[in-house]
């Protein structure tokens, strides 16, 4: 398996620390709103990731956190009223909501930082301690010109940040630092702002800090995979490897990943908070077929950008449908199928388009080849499923290796459900008046099913049905 390494630009393969085990860290929301479907891209793109690892057999240490302090939770709670603690707690709950919508599982640990300031300050005072970092009127500031690798992972040299630096600096923060490009890892509390005691009095964390912490606290002091949105890249994951490093003496992420942006409109403009051009997935769920978002943003390749348009949106409703189809003729055809020899020639084609699809994927994650491969899988389902007899053997087994293959995306196939005594009756009832050629009666019974949620699909191998 090979796995694009941000760090070195290029495709490496994977390794793991531990055989058959992956320590995984993926960047969370900052939970002062809902989240949008740009910050959705990272959850979905890296949740296919995760579910891909553990198809292959890994057991995935997955680890996400809430940053549930920080300058925008506080500003928004000064303007809703609410506490820092109540307004995080509402959109970490709203945030599990849109997540499990959207058929992402639940990562193995979701720490947030106000369960962990003792560990971030603790940290914080060793790099202070190891002369990493020093203390000024109450802010912690790391000495990152002092940490001689950084700007690797974001490819900028030393002279290009700093002249960057120093034009974001205000006065205020310019008295303070020694180098404009070092970086807050503890801040003073303002009055009537959220605080902590530490050794520099009333205080926060930097942003940045909070990864650092939780990753090798959750997991290790050097990890195998550490993913986030590309916005991240630089300072904060650059800062995340310089503080990290300075603690603990050892190279923090062997593979590092970034996926693309969700943009929107003709000029494919970022989709973003700031720029106020965001859809929430909290909104978007109540118009959208969850899983047709999900479709949508898991079946393009986690670093190319994704274009939302209503467009796209209906594209991906049609190319899930065609899937979803073709799983229930398949299905369908179990009720009569039989104890027949599996036919070698479609033998041999199903399992050569699961390995096109594992191959696929194995390179990177490359899902929009492997798309191609379950489309036609599909396609060769629809075929079989037309067959005249089909074995119970063969159908049994393609269906549960398609089943497999689409939920690496977070796809769910139907599933049929059983009907009552009374609604089976009504089916066959319909099916004798068809045959009676009483169409009024076909017609009123369909009716009557389409009312209870059950719509009927007449196709040349009988009445199937679905739920609506």
């Amino acid at each position: 398996m090979q796995i694009y390494n941000t760090l070195t630009n290029q495709k490496e393969e994977f390794k793991p620390i531990h055989p058959g085990k992956v320590m995984m860290y993926v960047c969370g929301p900052t939970v002062y709103n809902y989240i949008h479907i740009g910050n959705a891209r990272s959850v979905v793109a890296f949740d296919t990731v995760r579910r891909y690892l553990e198809y292959k057999g890994f057991d995935v240490q997955y680890v996400s956190n809430f940053t549930d302090v920080d300058d925008k939770l506080i500003k928004a709670s000064q303007e809703t009223g609410m506490t820092v603690p109540e307004l995080a707690d509402k959109y970490i709950k709203a945030f599990y909501e849109d997540i499990d919508a959207l058929n992402v599982k639940r990562a193995t640990l979701n720490p947030r930082v106000m369960e962990n300031m003792d560990e971030i300050i603790a940290f914080i005072n060793e790099l202070v301690q190891k002369g990493a970092a020093y203390a000024v009127d109450g802010d912690v500031y790391f000495k990152t010109r002092e940490f001689k690798t950084y700007g690797r992972l974001s490819g900028q040299s030393i002279n290009d940040l700093e002249q960057g630096a120093s034009e974001r600096v205000t006065d205020e923060e310019q008295a303070k630092k020694r180098d404009p490009l070092d970086f807050a890892l503890w801040k003073k509390a303002k009055p009537g702002e959220i605080a902590w005691d530490s050794p520099w009095g009333k205080g926060r964390p930097g942003w940045h800090i909070e990864c650092s912490v939780m990753a090798t606290k959750y997991l290790e002091d050097t990890i195998d995979i550490h993913a986030g949105g590309a916005d991240l890249e630089f300072p904060h994951h650059e800062n995340e490897i310089a503080q990290s490093e300075s603690k603990t003496g050892h190279k923090f992420v062997n593979y590092w990943m970034h996926n693309g942006f969700v943009t929107i409109g003709k000029e494919n403009e970022k989709m973003s908070k700031s720029l106020g051009n965001f859809v929430t997935v909290h909104d978007l769920v109540k118009k959208v077929d969850p899983q047709v978002i999900r479709f949508f943003m898991a079946t393009t390749h986690y670093r190319r950008p994704v274009q939302y348009t209503e467009e796209n949106l209906a594209e991906a409703k049609t190319n899930l449908e065609k899937l979803t189809t073709a799983y229930r003729n398949l299905d369908y055809r179990m009720k009569d199928a039989s104890e027949i020899s599996v036919d070698e020639a479609v033998q041999q084609q199903f399992e050569q388009l699961v390995n096109d699809y594992e191959k696929a994927m194995d390179d990177d994650f490359n899902v929009q080849n492997a798309m191609t491969s379950l489309y036609e899988f599909a396609k060769l389902m629809n075929v079989y499923a037309e067959k005249g007899q089909v074995s119970k053997d063969l159908a049994k087994a393609m269906l549960a290796k398609f089943e497999a293959l689409t939920q690496i995306i977070g796809i769910k196939m139907p599933k049929q459900e059983l009907l009552d005594e009374e609604i089976e009756k009504l089916i066959q009832e319909r099916t004798e008046a068809r045959a009676n050629k009483d169409y009024a009666r076909s017609d009123e019974i369909r009716d009557e099913l389409k009312c209870q949620g059950i719509i009927l699909e007449d196709t040349a191998l009988g009445t199937r049905w679905r739920r609506e």
